[in-house]
């Protein structure tokens, strides 16, 4: 059986409690949480009144009243500052310290088979979850092949192991960046805007909903004007670790074009992902100065050339 697990340690949730938590999220976030349920997850991002991205996350439900933000750890606590400058009126409560929640990765073509054997069912559909008291089963793929998990403290987590074979965490992050989805690290917090990541060509954001934080600058950019940056998907071609943030250079013009925003290396294989001029992206492109490594474009699932 084809199929993967990884426990994701950069990962980790933001907890929210409260009957006015979705409320509030409608309020603050580019996704519209009118639509989640205990059956559906969302993608979504929250920024600053100046439309930056303070952080990216998957919502899900976890219980009664009780929700959490799935996003990158570095930020988590940032995040949690940044939310709670606006908490403070709502019947709603964060929390950024508890750990009793775990988040997991499961991907191949057999892992829908296994996550139905595990936990008597899973998802059939991109965000739709299935749950119990221990657990909550998010699929985040249209094929049916990639899955996050959250699994309580209470459930017994060794029995993913005794089902699924283990993997790496960097395996799972480089199949994320493949399908071109851009995460929030510490180094970008309050960085770029939404378009510069593509959020809004990968489900992050709902222009049909009503206000949010920041939705005034986001709703100008994506109904008047055109980004002048978008991130693209590359591979190195030499063996190499980059920092987040580390500039990128064009070598016909030899000046430096955007910089690196995700990166993983597996199997001596560096993949990342490249905010830069969209008219940059299709030059040769290089990390850290004009004769640094290569990077060699790859294809992106979806396309940044429609506008």
């Amino acid at each position: 059986m084809n199929c993967l697990y990884t426990c994701l340690e950069q990962e980790s949730l933001l907890h929210i409690t409260g009957p006015d938590t979705l409320k509030f999220l409608q309020g603050q976030t580019t996704c519209d949480t009118r639509l989640i349920d205990k059956n559906r997850g969302l993608l979504g991002i929250f920024c600053t009144p100046q439309g930056r991205v303070v952080c990216d996350f998957l919502l899900c439900q976890l219980g009664t009243d009780h929700f959490a933000l799935r996003m990158h750890r570095s930020i988590r606590a940032s995040s949690s500052a940044a939310f709670g400058k606006y908490i403070i009126f709502s019947k709603a409560a964060l929390d950024d310290t508890r750990e009793d929640w775990k988040p997991y990765a499961v991907w191949g073509s057999g892992a829908a088979t296994a996550l139905t054997k595990l936990f008597g069912q899973a998802p059939s559909e991109r965000f739709g979850a299935v749950h119990g008291d221990n657990f909550v089963v998010v699929q985040t793929d249209q094929g049916g092949e990639q899955f996050e998990c959250y699994l309580h403290e209470s459930f017994p987590q060794d029995t993913m192991g005794e089902a699924i074979q283990l993997a790496t965490e960097p395996e799972w992050q480089a199949l994320q960046m493949t399908n071109g989805i851009v995460r929030i690290e510490a180094a970008t917090k309050e960085e770029f805007v939404p378009q510069t990541l593509n959020y809004d060509l990968t489900g992050h954001i709902s222009f049909k909903k009503g206000c949010y934080t920041g939705q005034e600058v986001v709703a100008r950019l994506h109904y008047l004007g055109k980004p002048k940056r978008r991130t693209g998907l590359a591979q190195l071609a030499v063996n190499s670790n980059p920092t987040v943030g580390t500039a990128v250079y064009d070598a016909l013009s030899g000046k430096s074009i955007g910089s690196i925003v995700n990166w993983c290396t597996v199997g001596g294989d560096t993949t990342a992902l490249v905010a830069a001029t969209k008219d940059g992206l299709t030059h040769e492109l290089h990390v850290g100065a004009v004769d640094g490594p290569l990077l060699v474009g790859r294809e992106l699932p979806y396309s940044i050339d429609s506008e």
